[in-house]
């Protein structure tokens, strides 16, 4: 029988490999990889994911960075936006193509009757590369060639058929600008090999593991892993639940006993958002609290303490003052410790303003 692995000991080992029990000293582009890339379909909220993992942390190591195209923000993981490294882009796009698919030809495939999508990847990529567009513009132009087919809808199809990229200004620290996209083969101007699903797996466990093959599968939008998964030289738990947990052979996990800091998370943090079974980091209470969210179009900027949900935050300005706001889900035993990390957050998203930290009694939607 394998070997039991405890709730605990899966969060424990998670926090380690996304940097969450200490912050690392590593350049951004490297950790930009190690942890599996950023979710980042908001332009600037992920700077609060890079400043939890990296000691000394300024928004403009991340943002040149972006600028010059050491970074990129492109379509990847369960085909939402993620701030990746120029190689993870080019290497990860062609195996994770499919999701992207998967949901284009749902949502869009009626519309695009009768469009040979070759040539509408071709036609794309040209108008594309020839300038950045958004994807309204894009429809428009290629409307001129297909006048009977929905204009969104052919926008979206090359948005799954070539590899794009969202341009700067959009994505850089403290500035704005259209939802432009150029192809990523021009904005990059090199090749790497693609990388296969096994590959893929390592990069996973490496990031969130240990984990289920549902686990990467939730991450990555992709089915049927669970042949590759088994296939390769892993070790094998059981967790609590009795499903099957697998490993990277030489990773490290740490003891149960480990401590955790408080960590203050950013909306669409991928330790949320990367297993199937979300227990490790999302308590039970912290699932009730999280119903009070469910329609409001906001995800919540989550409070970690002892490694586990306890409470969300937001931030409010008013006349120079910017207040970090910090709703509890649980008794916070540690509050003191809470606030202290509120105020050095402040510290990094409003370095001009003052400073001032509210504590509620409840979470922020409830």
């Amino acid at each position: 029988m394998n070997p039991l692995i405890s709730r605990r000991a899966l969060n424990r080992a998670t926090l380690d490999r996304q940097l969450l029990l200490r912050r690392t000293g590593r350049p951004v582009v490297e950790v930009v990889e190690h942890v599996g890339g950023l979710q980042a379909q908001t332009p600037h909220t992920w700077y609060t994911g890079l400043w939890n993992r990296i000691e000394g942390f300024k928004a403009a190591d991340a943002s040149d960075l972006l600028a010059s195209r050491a970074l990129v923000r492109i379509a990847l993981q369960r085909a939402t936006i993620h701030l990746v490294s120029a190689r993870d882009c080019l290497a990860m796009r062609p195996l994770l193509e499919i999701v992207n698919g998967r949901g284009t030809r749902s949502t869009f495939g009626k519309q695009l009757a009768g469009v040979d999508l070759d040539e509408l990847a071709a036609t794309g990529r040209a108008l594309l590369e020839e300038r950045p567009m958004t994807f309204a513009d894009l429809g428009r132009a290629l409307a001129e060639r297909w006048p009977d087919n929905d204009p969104h809808a052919l926008g979206q199809g090359v948005r799954w058929l070539v590899p794009l990229v969202q341009v700067p200004p959009r994505g850089l620290w403290g500035r704005s600008g259209p939802v432009a996209h150029t192809s990523a083969e021009s904005w990059l101007g090199f090749e790497v090999p693609p990388m296969t699903a096994a590959e893929l797996v390592r990069r996973y466990l490496a990031a969130f593991g240990p984990a289920s093959v549902m686990d990467v599968q939730t991450w990555s939008g992709l089915t049927r892993l669970g042949e590759v998964v088994e296939g390769m030289d892993l070790v094998r738990f059981r967790d609590e639940n009795g499903k099957v947990i697998y490993d990277l052979p030489d990773a490290v996990r740490p003891g149960e006993d480990t401590p955790a800091p408080v960590r203050l998370m950013y909306d669409f943090d991928n330790l949320f958002l990367s297993h199937a079974d979300r227990s490790r980091v999302i308590t039970e209470a912290g699932l009730a609290a999280l119903q009070g969210f469910m329609g409001t179009n906001v995800q919540p900027r989550t409070i970690l303490v002892d490694g586990v949900t306890a409470g969300d935050w937001t931030v409010t300005r008013a006349k120079g003052t910017s207040t970090l706001n910090v709703h509890p889900w649980v008794p916070i035993s540690v509050m003191d410790e809470v606030e202290e990390e509120g105020r050095r957050l402040l510290e990094f998203l409003a370095p001009d303003d003052k400073h001032d930290i509210a504590v509620f009694d409840r979470p922020s939607k409830s």
